[in-house]
């Protein structure tokens, strides 16, 4: 693991034992964003806690207040202190004793490339479930489903690693409310995606490398189930051209799921049915291989814009994101 690694929590309730289980454990830095819902006199040692009176700059003005998206306060302020890695999670995901992140450059087991969607949870349980954002017509398709003598060792550079979740892991209302069991996925070795080849990721338990960070962004013109697989969806192309991948590890924490009302999560979710499958290709198109990071975000957010899946004021919410990470990127002064 990195020597510079910060875990970013947002949070509207007291500290919960998913909080406490980070602040427990040593090696990295916990950093908790809170909103106007979260309660004022929150404190949860050695944790440094954003309270709605730490917002400052462009960004924090851009954002909407009670939105999932002023996480990025929390991003901003570990990369001003230096981070290396940022590992993403919520309050609700409570830390196994083994966490960790596995290193980011190594020999993985991979796909092939441009296998387009795949259900990489397929590969961690044989249970019939899939991640959120995972294209509803392709379900049922057993091409989705990557079987084990498909995997070659590869060398590869991991961009991001998203960790599965035990307990309630991260699918969407429907399976909820059609099925709603538990999962628990079986140990194995980490799956490296080829090429072309996409699995939705989000932000409960997954770390991303410097190289990445502009691509932390968190669209904040879409509904709050959409936001962070959007983020996902969009950033998978670019990391392919700047030479990364996405890998996925073995479950790392448990979610004990905070209550949900799972008709207000499937309405909030209708966008993200609609939409998801078009993203990679659109992004695809939209980007250049030449460009930066920074760059082909800002063209692949003007392609979604066009496309009506966000709306125009995403561009300058994702100019003010660029702008603040600049001088944060810099380091402390």
């Amino acid at each position: 693991m990195a020597s510079a690694v910060f875990v970013v929590i947002t949070t509207i309730n007291e500290p919960t034992p998913a909080v406490r289980g980070f602040c427990r454990i040593p090696g990295h830095r916990v950093v908790v964003v809170g909103d106007r819902k979260t309660p004022a006199n929150w404190r949860c040692p050695p944790a440094v806690y954003l309270g709605p009176e730490a917002s400052a700059g462009r960004l924090a003005a851009a954002l909407p207040w009670n939105h999932y998206s002023r996480k990025m306060l929390g991003y901003l302020h570990a990369i001003r202190l230096g981070a290396d890695v940022i590992y993403d999670t919520d309050d609700d995901n409570v830390p196994k004793p083994e966490w960790d992140i596995p290193p980011f450059d190594g020999v993985y087991d991979a796909t092939r490339e441009d296998l387009g969607f795949v259900n990489l949870y397929a590969s961690f349980t044989d249970q019939r479930i899939w991640p959120r954002g995972f294209p509803l017509p392709r379900i049922r398709d057993v091409a989705g489903v990557v079987p084990d003598a498909a995997l070659t060792p590869q060398a590869a550079q991991v961009g991001v690693w998203q960790a599965l979740a035990d307990g309630e892991p991260d699918v969407d209302a429907i399976y909820r409310l059609v099925d709603g069991a538990p999962c628990a996925f079986r140990s194995r070795a980490p799956i490296v995606l080829g090429v072309g080849t996409v699995c939705p990721f989000n932000t409960q338990s997954t770390a991303v490398r410097r190289a990445l960070f502009p691509l932390l962004y968190l669209p904040s013109t879409v509904t709050f189930r959409f936001t962070d697989i959007l983020r996902g969806l969009v950033a998978q192309p670019i990391m392919w051209a700047a030479g990364y991948r996405l890998g996925f590890t073995q479950a790392t924490v448990v979610q004990e799921r905070n209550p949900h009302k799972l008709l207000a999560d499937f309405a909030d979710e209708v966008p993200m049915y609609l939409h998801a499958e078009e993203v990679p290709d659109r992004v695809s198109r939209a980007i250049r291989p030449d460009a930066s990071v920074a760059e082909n975000l800002t063209r692949a957010y003007a392609a979604l814009a066009d496309a009506r899946i966000v709306t125009a004021a995403e561009s300058d919410r994702l100019s003010a994101w660029l702008d603040d990470l600049t001088p944060a990127a810099a380091g402390p002064t």
